[in-house]
């Protein structure tokens, strides 16, 4: 049997955006407000060069609006006014980027130790011009030293909870809160994490669906409180 070099193999082609409508649209336009050209344009973004450079897999552009951008954007109603976020393992920007596009009021720190991945986030937000973020190359439990105050502290497909909690929690300095975006294993998650949370001195733990408004499947996220 013939074999494929790594050079023969064929780099993912880049794709058009899928095609904004329905009522992915209307919470778009809820969600994002004016930020809402910036929004397509960094959803253009993930479709070519996220794709190309490995940030994304080709099967999750059909529905990257629904699945990713909007499921990460609705989690901006349980941010304060003005909070400093950071966003551990962001990856290319879930939530982070979402987040900065609709609450151009709070100030984003998207942590994320790949630089390959730092590279791209910053091309993005470079080309969206997007004032309220900063990009920093670390590891979650390493940026305690390079980060400012900090109000809240979002991941995404980061480490079970159990795990998540020794990454993210050091940032808060002992107040605020992590937004964990789960899916059905939330509540088992949460109990596997007990003796973690316990040792965190973690003041209240809570499971919360977001979104159900705006998305057929709304965001499940746990909240931690310090």
């Amino acid at each position: 049997m013939d074999t494929i070099s790594d050079s023969q193999r064929r780099a993912p082609e880049p794709q058009q955006p899928p095609v904004l409508e329905g009522d992915a649209l209307a919470a778009a336009e809820e969600l994002f407000v004016d930020g809402l050209p910036l929004a397509k344009r960094y959803v253009a973004h993930l479709a070519s060069s996220g794709i190309v450079r490995g940030l994304i897999g080709p099967r999750e552009v059909p529905r990257l609006w629904e699945r990713h951008v909007l499921n990460c954007a609705v989690v901006q109603e349980l941010i304060p006014d003005t909070a400093r976020i950071a966003d551990v393992g962001s990856g290319a920007g879930l939530p982070g980027l979402c987040l900065a596009l609709a609450r151009p009021d709070a100030h984003f720190t998207l942590i994320e130790p790949l630089e390959r991945r730092v590279v791209w986030l910053q091309e993005v937000v470079d080309d969206l011009q997007l004032s309220n973020v900063r990009i920093l190359r670390a590891r979650g439990e390493q940026a305690k030293e390079q980060v400012d105050e900090i109000d809240v502290v979002t991941a995404r497909a980061v480490s079970a909870l159990s795990g998540l909690v020794d990454i993210t929690l050091p940032l808060l300095n002992g107040h605020g809160q992590l937004l964990a975006l789960k899916g059905r294993s939330a509540a088992e998650e949460i109990d596997k994490a007990r003796k973690s949370l316990k040792r965190w001195k973690v003041q209240d733990t809570e499971i919360l669906t977001v979104g159900a408004e705006l998305l057929t499947e709304p965001t499940t996220v746990v909240r931690l409180s310090l």
